[in-house]
């Protein structure tokens, strides 16, 4: 059976990763609100569309902190929690609490977890991601390439504890992405900067 500090750790992290730093910074930026602009999704990719990029920065660096920040608190805590408290976070992102359970796509959180699980798979993570992003300029392409980079670092690098947990993440990053993966078989989906 768990122990409470294992149930708070976990729910703290849910609730950590909850938190929609996209909807929050528009709002608060005044761009209104994220759910009703461009694809309505909450991350940095929707909040370019506000041309804030300032904003869209920012809301990359706290998607992905929040991730981290879950991994290394339970890490100070109980170290044989951490990479299920990285996946809390990253199922608060994708399934807030706040916002009806209707959240965003997860790369980012899914890169800071990763980052704080296994630096070298979270630098596969974002080197794979920009490199798709920079060829293609299609956001979708960067974040699911990246995401599919995590676990196969991980594995390369011997660190089996992480790889399933990095692999359920990509799984929820891919079904998130249905929608964008369907367009660009038809060859609809928007390049960066595009509607």
């Amino acid at each position: 059976m768990p122990s409470l500090i294992n149930m708070v750790l976990l729910v703290g992290a849910y609730l950590l990763g909850s938190i929609p730093f996209g909807v929050v910074l528009t709002r608060l930026g005044g761009a209104g609100d994220l759910r009703q602009i461009g694809s309505g999704n909450i991350g940095a990719t929707n909040v370019l569309r506000t041309g804030r990029k300032g904003l869209a920065a920012a809301t990359l660096l706290l998607d992905g902190g929040k991730g981290a920040a879950a991994v290394l608190i339970a890490n100070a805590v109980q170290p044989d929690i951490a990479l299920w408290a990285g996946a809390a976070a990253f199922i608060g992102h994708l399934y807030p609490v706040w916002l009806k359970f209707n959240g965003g796509k997860g790369v980012a959180t899914m890169l800071g977890v990763s980052l704080a699980i296994w630096w070298p798979a979270g630098l596969a993570f974002a080197a794979v991601w920009l490199a798709m992003l920079a060829l293609t300029r299609r956001s979708s392409v960067g974040g699911l390439s990246g995401a599919i980079a995590a676990p196969i670092a991980a594995a390369a690098g011997g660190q089996y504890d992480a790889v399933l947990v990095m692999l359920i993440m990509t799984l929820f990053v891919v079904w998130k992405h249905r929608g964008n993966i369907t367009r660009l078989l038809d060859g609809t989906e928007p390049r960066v900067g595009e509607g």
